[in-house]
């Protein structure tokens, strides 16, 4: 399977995402959550990949050893948000999406095999 690169998507402006809190936000058809950090602003999928809830934009952001992360809500695996592998489980990781702010908005583009 290849990648495929789909087209940015206007999700929300800048001032809507609160600094360190998630938001879901439902792109092309599939839910990602939004962080915006200190380090800039992260798009992750919304679907933890250990339980399959879609909840990872409840979870707890913080960092560790320098880099940003997500805490899963339920058994606070932690991820992350700059490459999307889980820290406390080798081999399990988020999916990422691209994510820019132009103009004041914010704008996601997902990444998808096919």
């Amino acid at each position: 399977m290849t990648p495929t690169t789909l087209t940015w998507t206007t999700v929300c402006p800048l001032d809507r995402l609160d600094t360190d809190r998630g938001v879901a936000a439902l792109v092309a058809g599939e839910q990602v959550a939004l962080f915006r950090t200190a380090d800039g602003i992260f798009a992750v999928d919304n679907r933890d990949p250990v339980t399959g809830a879609y909840v990872l934009s409840r979870g707890i952001v913080g960092s560790r050893g320098g880099a940003p992360t997500l805490a899963s809500p339920l058994h606070k695996q932690v991820y992350d948000l700059r490459t999307g592998h889980c820290l406390d489980l080798p081999g399990v990781s988020v999916g990422r999406h691209e994510v820019r702010c132009r103009d004041g908005l914010v704008e996601v583009r997902l990444r998808q095999e096919t």
